[in-house]
């Protein structure tokens, strides 16, 4: 069978959905709905492609082609039609890719995988990742008016993380070796897309001073997953800073499950794409209709999944911890 991408004649399997066609045409379709290999079910509309005979607008990922078929995959209509999808999409992830004070930081110091090694008790860890942005003979937090403390999220709980005397802390630890490691280096940058969760409620307030209570006081607020997130990626390649919505997500922040020992789910982070509830038997399941549909699992049903069910999520709602 014959079809026409971008105008381009190309040969194609009737069998293959047009998604798979033009990704083996070398046309860049993005999706977060599928994934090669598993149960899907359209829901995403980023992979919006369209027909230029009708004009119609197609989900790639499960619409066949017909013979002569002319298919547009990446004009301005396309373009903002999925920016339009991914920007709805981003009003249900209630996250913080970065933590706050990691983007404030003028050192470029990946100041919340710090203070991550820091409450674990992995001293070396913590002071490679400070060795990996400054030099410790002279720490720049010295003379530095404190950015990363004034927008720490811990600060609208009750105080601020005491981030400038963590950092001093570890750089005294005479004992721990100060080699640095570039790979620790903060990976953040300005031209990534970073969602964020949004102002806390009264009650989650309440919730978050009752039931965190870590070693540096950290909320932890950074993705597990902000270095593999397609939702990330694909708002990033749409240049997209501010979502025009909004959050409009309910979902409480941090209230995470451990599925397994490592596997955490993370409803606030969910876009229900329902990758998890296709592909694992009575594990996953949506609960709800229309807007107020959630993705949920019984505590009964966690034996009945595998850690291997994190590599499918396209958002770090699922996430193994590291």
């Amino acid at each position: 069978m014959n079809i026409y991408i971008d105008g381009i004649q190309t040969k194609v399997a009737p069998d293959e959905t047009i998604l798979e066609a033009c990704r083996k045409a070398g046309a860049d379709i993005p999706s977060m709905c599928y994934a090669a290999g598993a149960e899907h079910r359209p829901s995403c509309m980023v992979c919006m492609v369209r027909n230029e005979d009708s004009g119609q607008m197609l989900p790639s990922c499960s619409t066949y082609p017909t013979e002569g078929m002319k298919i547009d995959t990446s004009s301005e209509e396309v373009q903002q039609t999925r920016k339009l999808a991914v920007e709805l999409l981003l009003s249900d992830h209630r996250a913080d890719c970065e933590a706050p004070c990691t983007i404030a930081c003028p050192s470029g110091l990946d100041i919340g995988e710090m203070l991550c090694q820091y409450d674990k008790g992995d001293f070396a860890k913590a002071k490679s990742i400070l060795a990996s942005a400054f030099s410790l003979t002279e720490i720049p937090c010295d003379s530095c008016k404190g950015p990363c403390e004034k927008v720490c999220r811990r600060g609208t709980v009750d105080a601020h993380v005491q981030i400038k005397a963590i950092v001093k802390e570890i750089a005294a630890m005479e004992d721990i070796p100060a080699e640095a490691k570039p790979e620790l280096a903060s990976k953040y940058s300005k031209e990534l897309f970073s969602s964020r969760l949004g102002i806390f409620s009264p009650a989650e307030k309440a919730r978050l001073k009752e039931s965190v209570h870590s070693k540096s006081t950290c909320l932890h607020c950074a993705c597990l997953a902000k270095d593999d997130c397609r939702l990330r990626d694909i708002a990033t390649s749409l240049k997209i800073k501010t979502p025009r919505f909004g959050v409009s997500s309910l979902q409480p922040f941090k209230a995470a499950k451990h599925i397994t020992a490592q596997l955490v789910y993370e409803p606030s982070k969910c876009i229900r794409c329902g990758l998890c509830v296709y592909n694992t038997n009575d594990g996953f399941t949506f609960s709800g209709r229309g807007f107020g549909m959630q993705v949920i699992i019984p505590e009964e049903s966690y034996t009945n999944v595998t850690e291997d069910i994190a590599a499918l999520c396209p958002t770090g709602a699922l996430s193994l911890e590291h």
